[in-house]
């Protein structure tokens, strides 16, 4: 077989995983940035959320590009349990600023594929991350 169907992220996927990021973010009080990447790193929403700190734009949407690209959460490489600070500043220097190890970015996964990445940035990183997993039952 020389092609194969994929799964794809919709945009309405997309503003689904928003609009339950930001409502986890308002309950728990945080102004923040979320994006929502396809599987290749292509940008498909994003939202700033009121009073969200400007540079948080950026390191969200890189949460997400890294979350999708890598097929993996966003932190410290290999493992939080095995910390490589040469891996961990090298892979962001290497990819030109589309990979992170701040953690906040979760793939977003459908019957087992990575159809794309989820980024969270303002509140602390585990703040982020558990907006990012509640966001990503939207889709379940």
């Amino acid at each position: 077989m020389l092609t194969q169907n994929s799964l794809k992220l919709t945009y309405e996927g997309a503003q689904a995983l928003l609009e339950a990021a930001a409502k986890k973010a308002s309950e728990m009080k945080l102004p923040i940035c979320v994006a929502v990447a396809d599987d290749g790193g292509h940008l498909l929403a994003f939202a700033r959320i009121n009073d969200a700190k400007p540079s948080s734009v950026r390191v969200s949407i890189t949460k997400a590009v890294s979350a999708a690209t890598r097929r993996a959460p966003t932190g410290p490489l290999p493992s939080e349990e095995e910390v490589s600070v040469l891996l961990s500043l090298g892979m962001p220097l290497a990819s030109g600023g589309n990979l992170t190890c701040v953690r906040g970015g979760m793939p977003v996964v459908v019957s087992g594929a990575v159809v794309g990445g989820i980024g969270i940035s303002a509140g602390t990183e585990a703040q982020d991350e558990e907006v990012a997993r509640v966001a990503l039952k939207a889709l379940e």
